[in-house]
């Protein structure tokens, strides 16, 4: 579990906090989605779970050690991926990952069957005896997600990673992060893709100008934002407009209609139909939608709010 308890960072006191007050917690066996503008806060969030920078104020609890006080022991807990990952370029990968598996205490014949394993899992084995320096971005990453899992750690931060990869590694890179949860491991997902945050995050939280404005649930996907309502019409004419407007903003395209800016909740829908039917309207069908992840969260972190 990664425990995140009112984590502030200051770059420099002329400036705005780079990360205001953020209170968060990832359980074991959940993805996290983390999403944000350029700027927002993600990466300096994430940076600072992993240990690499400390916060100005508040804490990280990673497995309950906190991630200042006890490094060493919370960092066990914990594999990082970044966004852009940076190795020894003439470093090789086997020589590596046993040099990582030294911090988690596993023994030479052990790492390197483990390395082998996971080189093999992550299709960076083929290149095992070529240096960093020759890898593509994309190995590079597969390279890191080895790394990240040498120590099997119980919480796993992924930033930007599906950047730069390619439909299949993005797949790939999907089925993993399932695999983690099914495991019972915490992720923490940043991603610009909110459509791959759609396809694999338990909760969704969204951050701006550094500040945590939403923590959405895979359950709240469905009902986000404005409402509008489709309606099929056997009968429509131009009339239609002038009954249903009290409802909200009115479209018609021959025999649809659709309804926009929902000005009364969903469970009142009916007064639509009832409307419609009283004006001698035969309605075929009628559906609800709502807005997508991508419309609500340009909405919540638009430059306007």
């Amino acid at each position: 579990m990664i425990q995140i308890q009112g984590l502030t960072k200051i770059y420099r006191k002329s400036q705005p906090p780079a990360v205001k007050n953020v209170t968060l917690e990832i359980n074991q066996g959940e993805i996290m989605g983390f999403a944000g503008l350029n700027g927002a806060g993600k990466s300096t969030t994430i940076r600072i779970v992993s240990g690499i920078i400390f916060p100005t104020s508040g804490k990280v609890l990673v497995n309950g050690h906190d991630i200042v006080r006890e490094k060493v022991e919370a960092s066990k807990h914990i594999g990082w991926v970044p966004e852009l990952p940076n190795f020894e370029p003439n470093g090789k990968a086997i020589p590596l990952l046993k040099y990582y598996a030294g911090f988690y205490g596993i023994g030479p014949r052990e790492a390197e069957e483990k390395a082998e394993m996971l080189l093999k899992k992550f299709n960076v084995w083929e290149a095992r005896k070529r240096p960093l320096k020759d890898y593509s971005q994309g190995m590079k990453k597969r390279f890191s997600i080895a790394a990240a899992m040498i120590g099997d750690p119980d919480n796993f931060l992924f930033d930007e990673t599906l950047n730069g990869l390619d439909p299949e590694g993005v797949k790939n890179m999907r089925d993993f992060m399932l695999s983690l949860k099914k495991d019972g491991k915490a992720v923490f997902l940043s991603s610009h893709i909110l459509s791959e945050l759609e396809n694999v995050a338990d909760r969704i939280a969204i951050i701006r100008r550094g500040e945590l404005i939403k923590v959405i649930d895979r359950s709240e996907l469905g009902s986000l934002g404005k409402s509008s309502v489709k309606i099929t019409l056997h009968n429509s004419d131009s009339k239609v407009s002038g009954i249903l407007e009290e409802f909200g903003s009115v479209e018609i395209n021959g025999n649809v209609v659709y309804i926009r800016d929902l000005n009364i909740p969903q469970a009142e829908n009916y007064r639509i139909t009832e409307a419609l039917f009283g004006a001698g309207y035969r309605v075929i069908s009628i559906t609800t939608e709502s807005e997508g992840l991508e419309e609500y969260f340009l909405q919540l972190v638009g430059e306007g709010k």
